[in-house]
């Protein structure tokens, strides 16, 4: 989750800059028999970029790393290792887009899911996509384009590997209308921690097939996956709008989630601009930029409902449509609307243009302690008054994005690993306080997830992390609630040994 804000913060807060720096583990020495055929890279820039992730906050040594050429040498070090009495675990890594870790393993090896990034192949009728998982979410969208035809659902970052983001969840302003990236998936191939290649489907090989989607990687190492395809439009029509009105702000939101499909817009987030944090004016034209500035000053918060309608150029007037109706039915501010016309791709990656920006300025490779939730639409309230006005705001500085929107839960698959609050409510919150760090600010910031954290159990507010890591295994239990007993049941089938993913720390 990131967004077009980030680099006005990030170019404003972080004044000293160092790399991840936490904690280091030592590797032990492996000797791969000559029998596997398998090159482990072990020289010191190869063991250094396997030993960070994007978090930038943990540091974690492997002894070596393979560069896979095809399944075969993935299933050939998994089944060496599970059959070895002196063995060693294994983490497949695609862009190590990871906060604490997850993505690396002490002592082991390290999988460069990259190496197996093919190209995409369309089906016939156009109706999916074969994909190896270490492709990049761009490189899906630019193949299934010239065919006429993209994904449903999307993450706003598509610089991410289709195997690690579906071994997550994959969510993003998509997901209300199609689901996340999990439920668009038809088949899979997987090499479990036995070294077993298998494909798997809801009909074939079922039980690892749901356990792999948002499994955290513990159950097999995806290979590749057939992801759902429709028509690929041509444009999007883009909307940004301000609200000083929180209730008014989630009740348009929610509205536009519930909207038919023949009208509904197609991508919804928002954001939260606060008066001790940057407010990105930049989308918005240069004379009203100094009148947002005094409004989040006025106000202390100010809510951004971001919204998107994809369209083809024959359908002009279904998009006059759509605007003349978010104009006259929605409750934002007088006035504070703008918007723009990009093309489909451009939209997709807009969060590419600015991690250019960011990364020519040195500002990328920062700390990230970033920190996702989902919330019960029945204490969303409870949670913007409790945390956004009594901890957020109250922060010396507020040094990254804060995105806050709606999704229909019934548009995930409970038999996925992946979790979401148990409740019986039709809508929940995805919640992306996106902060980034400099060596010396990073335990305010992590002091200040812990307190959010805290205030929501305090409160009873029922809700689950997304891409987090817990050191502590009630916790984990805790966090999986009715489906642990499945799950770790799934991980005595498929990774007796568990040799995959220690990063997570679950077992």
């Amino acid at each position: 989750m990131a967004n077009l804000g980030l680099m006005i913060t990030l170019i404003t807060v972080l004044i000293c800059l160092s790399s991840s720096f936490t904690k280091s583990s030592k590797g032990i020495k492996i000797d791969l028999p000559k029998s596997l055929n398998l090159t482990l890279l072990t020289n010191p820039s190869t063991i250094s970029a396997a030993s960070q992730d994007f978090g930038n906050i943990t540091t974690v040594t492997p002894s070596g790393v393979i560069c896979p050429s095809s399944s075969s040498d993935i299933s050939r070090l998994l089944h060496y290792a599970a059959n070895e009495k002196t063995t060693f675990q294994v983490a497949a890594r695609g862009q190590g887009h990871s906060l604490n870790g997850q993505a690396s393993v002490s002592g082991g090896v390290v999988v460069n899911m990259t190496c197996l990034a093919d190209d995409v192949v369309v089906s016939k009728d156009k109706k999916y996509a074969d994909v190896a998982a270490g492709t990049l979410w761009v490189d899906v969208l630019k193949k299934t384009a010239e065919e006429g035809v993209s994904p449903v659902s999307w993450t706003d970052y598509l610089h991410i590997s289709v195997g690690g983001t579906l071994s997550n969840g994959g969510i993003g302003g998509q997901v209300f209308r199609n689901g996340p990236l999990i439920s668009n998936v038809l088949e899979l191939d997987v090499i479990t921690g036995k070294g077993e290649m298998l494909t798997c489907s809801p009909k074939l090989n079922s039980e690892l097939f749901y356990g792999v989607l948002g499994g955290l990687g513990q159950f097999g190492i995806i290979t590749r996956a057939r992801i759902v395809l429709d028509h690929a439009p041509k444009r999007a029509k883009w909307f940004r709008m301000l609200y000083s009105d929180f209730t008014a702000f989630t009740k348009d939101q929610e509205r536009l989630i519930s909207m038919a499909n023949d009208i509904g817009v197609d991508y919804l987030e928002g954001q939260i601009f606060m008066s001790n944090g940057v407010v990105d004016t930049s989308f918005f034209p240069p004379s009203d930029q100094s009148k947002v500035t005094d409004l989040v000053k006025k106000h202390g918060i100010i809510y951004v409902l971001e919204t998107a309608k994809y369209y083809d150029d024959p359908n002009l007037p279904i998009i006059r449509e759509v605007v003349d109706k978010l104009k006259q039915s929605l409750s934002y501010l007088p006035g504070f609307i703008s918007m723009h016309d990009v093309s489909y791709f451009d939209f997709l990656n807009r969060v590419q243009v600015e991690e250019n920006k960011l990364r020519s300025l040195g500002l990328w490779e920062v700390p990230h302690p970033w920190l996702n939730l989902y919330v019960p639409k029945s204490r969303i309230l409870d949670f913007h008054n409790g945390v956004v006005k009594d901890i957020l705001l109250k922060q010396k500085t507020a040094s990254g994005l804060a995105l806050l929107y709606p999704t229909n839960r019934n548009k995930w698959d409970n038999r996925m690993s992946a979790m979401i609050p148990e409740i019986d409510e039709d809508v929940i919150y995805v919640i992306g306080l996106l902060q980034s760090a400099t060596p010396q600010t990073l335990p305010e910031m992590e002091s200040v997830n812990a307190k959010i954290i805290r205030f929501c159990k305090d409160s009873g507010i029922k809700i689950k992390q997304y891409l987090m890591r817990y050191t502590r295994k009630e916790d984990w239990i805790e966090h999986f609630g009715s489906k642990w007993n499945d799950f770790s049941k799934r991980k005595e089938l498929f990774d007796p040994k568990k040799l995959l993913s220690p990063g997570q720390d679950i077992f």
